[in-house]
């Protein structure tokens, strides 16, 4: 057995250096073996937020984890058994990481804290405290020593030069507490004033100074990170801090990858928008829209409005993608004297956009609409089959309108679709099931990416060989181009009817909630509608979420009611995140990948089928055929080549990450990192 004090000396040596260390029990007492460490993550739940959050942050970026729940009567005991064990003579640890809900959620004198203890020392493990309270035994002095307890709504908290030198440097320096409502408390924590042994990274001000948030405390040869303050996976607070409490809990080398992704599509470009009526609180032009015979009235771009929007891209280097409907511009355009200013300038300015294939005409492509009566049902035949638009009519749709991109220049990629109002999938209650000719169709003309309404369908699925993209509906109407419109439109969705409201909901309280009063139409729409959807879109992009958001042109319109939104959007992001972790904006296309990628491998590690391991500077990953891993690990990572090696990766926030498989004529990616 090896003594205490070399243990010790061991333990302080893997402390110091990236390279760790055990030793060898028994008859190899005298050799040092470079233990395995495998990059899984413990997750000890209690059944809070704090760690149901930082378990979603691992789920949603593909670290692998083992959950351990607590009150659960039949969960695994937690001794060395458990953690450790030897593979091919080498000693390995089966967790790179451990969360737990405080500092030592079994008890004083627990035996499974003591292996939790014993472990991490001897492998140089880190210990994620998801929150507890400050004092002594987490290096903090008590809240009544220069610190503070309570409500932490709206509390202007920053982090700190360790943290920004350490796992927060990709953080602006801001880190705002949410506060949402002055009648519901939101968050409450602790903060105290550093021990010997702690280092603050994310602090606040108290009364005579700062007191730490979130911290690290280094003693008896290990290392814990330490949370004072309560938080759910959706507060900003923690997703601005969810990236660096993995990064620190790996030490900066673990499997799955995180980005934050935004992109807005903008559809029905050269079309027009049937606008919304305040007097009929509907729209005319819509089959539904009792007594809107003859009022009918469009949106519509125009050219000063297209030159703003290239205008607005420059100066927040923010690009939208334009998805078209041509023919229905030339529809427009013969009906308005054959001449078409806003479709000038867009082919004029068509480099500065992304382009989309959105049908020709935007014609409905699934079953054939009965709209003689509310809601619409699908024709049948006389042998009572669904009548469905042939394949042949849905090619023409998807093949023209690529077709007269061409002839004016316009670049698209023809494997990127969506369908007017996504028609041709399934639409429930009417239609439940894809129109049968559609998979033909999009195979007919190469489209292997075809947008979806995530708030109907949030999973990716297959039609045919195409694959869906779900998109966010974006609470900026299609059918309003003012500001009082946007506001009367939401009044009526969002206002019981004792508020002169539509009442919806009321009847559906599950997924709506009802505003405690009207807004008022001339300041509604930008001091209510604008900030809270802008924390909607602002949550996915802090979420790893790349699902594209999508609105309509009538939106770059008259009162141009997007730029509001997006202005607030990518301004407070600016304000939160450093350089190093600039938006992403991609293509549907690149969505589409990175959704299928995760979907393969949450599979694989579901099924237990990827090995990963770190042993000294070597990292090595093996996944099914066929699958792509996503690796996170530090700048100066090295990616070993059937000769040489080359840089791992690409650079975002501090570190490198990618989606990578094994190079030619190898089983394994194999990762060298900097020493």
């Amino acid at each position: 057995m090896v003594n205490k004090n070399r243990m010790n000396r061991v333990a302080a040596a893997m402390a110091a250096a990236a390279l760790m260390s055990v030793a060898v029990p028994a008859a190899a007492a005298e050799a040092v073996v470079t233990p395995r460490i495998d990059l899984k993550v413990l997750v000890v739940d209690d059944g809070g937020s704090s760690v149901e959050a930082i378990t979603a942050e691992l789920r949603d970026t593909g670290v692998p984890f083992t959950r351990v729940v607590l009150g659960s009567g039949s969960r695994p005991v937690i001794n060395a058994g458990f953690l450790s064990d030897t593979v091919d003579g080498r000693p390995r640890a089966k967790y790179q990481g451990v969360v737990l809900p405080n500092e030592n959620p079994f008890g004083d004198g627990s035996a499974e804290m003591a292996a939790l203890t014993a472990y991490e020392t001897t492998y140089g493990i880190r210990q994620v405290d998801a929150y507890t309270w400050a004092h002594p035994g987490v290096g903090l002095e008590y809240t009544d020593n220069g610190g503070y307890s309570g409500q932490l709504d709206g509390t202007q908290a920053a982090v700190t030069t360790a943290g920004k030198a350490g796992p927060f440097g990709y953080l602006g320096g801001q880190v705002t507490f949410e506060d949402n409502s002055a009648l519901v408390p939101e968050s409450y924590g602790f903060m105290g004033k550093p021990r010997p042994g702690y280092t603050s990274y994310v602090d606040a001000p108290v009364s005579g100074g700062r007191a730490s948030l979130v911290g690290e405390y280094a003693h008896d040869g290990r290392s814990e990170l330490v949370v004072t303050f309560g938080y759910n996976q959706y507060q900003q607070q923690f997703r601005l801090l969810a990236r660096g409490i993995v990064d620190w809990l790996t030490q900066g080398v673990h499997l799955g990858q995180s980005r934050n992704y935004f992109a807005v599509h903008v559809d029905d470009v050269f079309a027009p928008d049937a606008r919304w009526s305040k007097e009929l609180n509907c729209t005319p032009g819509d089959y539904a829209c009792a007594g809107g015979e003859g009022q009918e009235s469009s949106i519509r771009m125009t050219a000063a409005d297209a030159q703003y929007a290239v205008q607005w891209q420059q100066s927040k280097g923010f690009k939208l993608d334009m998805l078209f409907n041509a023919g229905a511009g030339e529809e427009w355009k013969t009906e308005n004297g054959g001449t078409d200013a806003l479709t000038a300038q867009l082919i004029a300015d068509r480099a500065k956009f992304r382009w989309m294939n959105h049908t020709y005409s935007h014609p409905f492509l699934g079953c054939v609409q009965d709209t003689s009566a509310s809601p619409w049902t699908c024709t049948k035949n006389t042998r009572g089959a669904v009548t469905y638009m042939s394949r042949a009519e849905i090619s023409a749709q998807i093949r023209d309108n690529n077709n007269w991109a061409a002839s004016k220049g316009i670049v698209t990629d023809r494997t990127e679709l969506v369908t007017g109002e996504h028609s041709g999938l399934k639409t429930l209650p009417q239609q439940p099931q894809d129109n049968p000719n559609l998979a033909g169709a999009l195979a007919d003309n190469g489209v292997k990416w075809a947008g979806s309404d995530n708030s109907r369908e949030p999973v990716q699925r297959a039609v045919g060989a195409a694959l869906t993209v779900p998109r966010y509906p974006m609470n900026v109407y299609y059918n309003t181009g003012t500001n009082a419109e946007m506001a009367d439109e939401y009044n009526w969705i969002y206002a019981s009817r004792a508020d002169g409201g539509s009442g919806l909901c009321e009847d559906n309280p599950a997924t709506s909630t009802c505003l405690p009063a009207p807004l008022d139409v001339n300041t509604g729409y930008l001091n209510y509608i604008v900030p809270t959807e802008a924390r909607t879109a602002l949550r996915h992009v802090l979420a790893n979420d790349p699902k594209p958001h999508y609105v309509h042109q009538s939106n770059l319109a008259e009162d141009r009611t997007l730029y509001p939104v997006l202005n607030q959007v990518l301004d407070t992001y600016g304000t939160l995140f450093a350089p190093s972790a600039p938006i992403v904006n991609q293509s549907m296309k690149d969505t589409g990948v990175e959704l299928s990628r995760r979907a393969a491998w949450d599979k694989a590690v579901a099924a237990n089928k990827v090995t990963a391991y770190r042993i000294g500077t070597t990292v090595t990953v093996k996944a099914p055929a066929g699958v792509v891993a996503p690796v996170t690990a530090p700048t100066g990572t090295k990616k070993q080549l059937l000769l040489g090696t080359a840089d791992f990766g690409t650079a975002y926030a501090g570190n490198r990450s990618a989606w990578t498989s094994p190079d030619l004529l190898q089983s394994a990616v194999t990762l060298r990192l900097p020493s």
